[in-house]
């Protein structure tokens, strides 16, 4: 019977207690406490360095990580029977970060704050960030791709109507941002932070931050890259925003919060106002569109631009009136 890499903690001198299903992942309960498996694709360097990173979180004391363990061998990456591969990490059972709860929102943004001052190692090339002029403009021909292949087609559902009528608003928006992206001073910023070696989690969301016996913890460090701070302060607060509709005292208090341990520049404040400012969600669900197929469409995702197309104004107005 699969046992969903279960079995791969006998090469860790480790025996399951009890064990439950979590997000896209293992929790087992065992004799030497908690500890999560989760299948890997990547690199065994690209671990290494994770788990320098982790190991930076939790020597330093403030903050928690989930650190990889090392297999009886010594290795980060174990293959089991069923021919994948898997890691070992340490665990604890922890909350999430509430996003109804302000207060709670404002900490997680000091907790971020504290983990980009902790977390820094010499850039490497192999994982450093796509630059993000680059990133947004592949977006743009991917959103302007499917915006043509729509108007084009003759038949088209009440869905790609309205997909092809959002797809003229927010690439206007995304050209714009793009623009200003290349006449900003995110080239400097950009080599700065790789001379520092500034580490970004890469998917710093309300599920990847917890409390745990009154400390932060940040978890699943498998997206880590050498990038720009402001990137993981972007993808925390648009979480958060789109859920309490662009409310413009909320990002202001979430700045506050990460600038008072964390102070930002006036360039990286501009940076996270583009960052901001960049239709990010509409490309997802464009891409998601083109890359699927065209027969259904599921009712989650026409509930998703209707979504966006409810907040456009919200969010515009959110941008325009922000003062960082």
């Amino acid at each position: 019977m699969y046992d969903h890499g279960l079995g791969v903690l006998e090469q860790y001198g480790l025996t399951a207690r009890s064990s439950s299903r979590g997000r896209g992942a293992l929790i087992c309960e065992t004799d030497q406490g908690l500890k999560v498996i989760r299948e890997y694709r990547g690199s065994v360097k690209k671990l290494e360095l994770q788990r320098q990173i982790q190991q930076q979180v939790e020597e330093e004391g403030t903050l928690r990580a989930d650190v990889l363990i090392p297999n009886l061998e010594g290795e980060l990456a174990s293959q089991h029977t069923d021919g994948l591969i898997y890691t070992v990490r340490n665990w604890f059972y922890g909350k999430e970060c509430d996003t109804r709860s302000r207060e709670e929102i404002c900490r997680g943004a000091a907790a971020l704050a504290r983990l980009h001052k902790i977390i820094h190692l010499p850039a490497e090339e192999d994982y450093q960030k796509e630059p993000l002029p680059q990133e947004c403009a592949r977006h743009n021909r991917e959103i302007r791709k499917v915006q043509r292949f729509l108007q084009k087609k003759q038949k088209k559902s009440e869905f790609e109507r309205q997909l092809l009528e959002a797809a003229g608003l927010f690439l206007g928006q995304g050209l714009e941002v793009t623009r200003r992206l290349e006449d900003s001073g995110y080239g400097r910023l950009r080599e700065r932070a790789l001379a520092e070696g500034c580490v970004c989690h890469g998917e710093c969301n309300q599920h990847n931050l917890l409390t745990v016996e009154g400390k932060p913890a940040f978890i699943n460090f498998e997206k880590w890259s050498f990038d720009l701070p402001v990137a993981d302060l972007y993808q925390f607060m648009r979480k958060i925003l789109e859920k309490h509709s662009w409310d413009i005292e909320l990002g202001r208090r979430m700045v506050d919060a990460y600038s008072r341990i964390r102070p930002l520049s006036r360039e990286e404040c501009e940076n996270l106002l583009l960052r901001l400012g960049y239709p990010w969600k509409f490309w997802k669900l464009a891409n998601y569109y083109a890359n699927n197929p065209k027969v259904w469409v599921s009712a989650k995702t026409v509930e998703k631009l209707a979504q966006m197309a409810e907040q456009r104004e919200k969010w515009l107005f959110f941008l325009e009136n922000l003062r960082i």
